[in-house]
């Protein structure tokens, strides 16, 4: 994760293979720390969870949806970004009403 932080830092695009596993291990620690299925968070092209207590989604798509893209989530996960901020700037697409991951975010 340290590497594609700090590609990111320098203004580089971290290699592929960083990029996926820093996205993944953070999506996968906001899914231990929030257990759920209400949410689904997806970072495309890296991944997906779904997480926050609630109404279980169970298939199509879901009503809770948070998109965004990788940089944007590993800033947001690392507490380099508010919540906030990333949707007063349109960075991260939110859709239903479950769908704020201020309480979890930094991780």
């Amino acid at each position: 994760m340290l590497a594609a932080l700090t590609a990111l830092d320098e203004g580089r695009t971290p290699d592929r293979p960083v990029y996926r596993e820093a996205v993944r291990t953070l999506l996968t620690v906001l899914a231990e720390r929030a257990p759920g299925r209400s949410v689904e968070v997806r970072v495309p092209p890296y991944g997906a969870v779904q997480c926050v207590p609630g109404p279980r989604h169970t298939r199509g798509t879901p009503p809770n949806v948070v998109e965004m893209a990788p940089a944007t989530w590993l800033e947001l996960a690392t507490g380099r970004l508010s919540w906030a901020q990333a949707v007063t700037d349109g960075r991260v697409q939110v859709s239903g009403n479950r769908a704020d991951l201020s309480d979890h975010l930094p991780l």
